[in-house]
């Protein structure tokens, strides 16, 4: 039943398992102890968009897919890329700072990090970067 779209939830969090799990047709992944409003926003995503990935899982495969080379300057932290998410929004970066409940020094710092590790030069081409490469959700 290839039309039937399998969210996956397991104790496992091993980038092994979450990949084979990925590649046998699971439409995303969570863990176990999920709260419960994340798991509802990951099934209505899954039948709206057909899927559903943690920023942790897209790094995976953004990862998984590059070669040794640009691994090595293309590893995003988890709120590095909850950070792109809010900058790919017209949110100004103190606006940003805000929502993320840090200080506008603090968001300078990843935006300049994201920067290095992307190759990009302003906040347009992490847009474009971030598009092109499925970082972000919901434009």
């Amino acid at each position: 039943f290839p039309e039937v779209k399998v969210l996956a939830l397991s104790i496992e969090e091993d980038e092994d398992t979450i990949l084979r799990m990925l590649r046998a047709g699971a439409k995303g992944y969570l863990i176990k102890d999920t709260k419960k409003e994340i798991l509802e926003q990951a099934l209505k995503e899954t039948i709206e968009n057909g899927f559903y990935h943690t920023n942790t899982v897209s790094n995976l495969l953004i990862n998984n897919l590059l070669s040794d080379n640009e691994k090595s300057t293309f590893e995003l932290k988890e709120r590095e890329m909850e950070f792109i998410q809010h900058a790919c929004s017209d949110m100004t970066y103190k606006q940003i700072a805000e929502k993320m409940f840090l200080s506008p020094k603090t968001i300078d710092n990843y935006r300049e990090s994201v920067f290095v590790k992307l190759n990009v030069k302003n906040r347009i081409g992490m847009v474009l970067f971030a598009i092109k490469n499925g970082l972000v959700k919901n434009l």
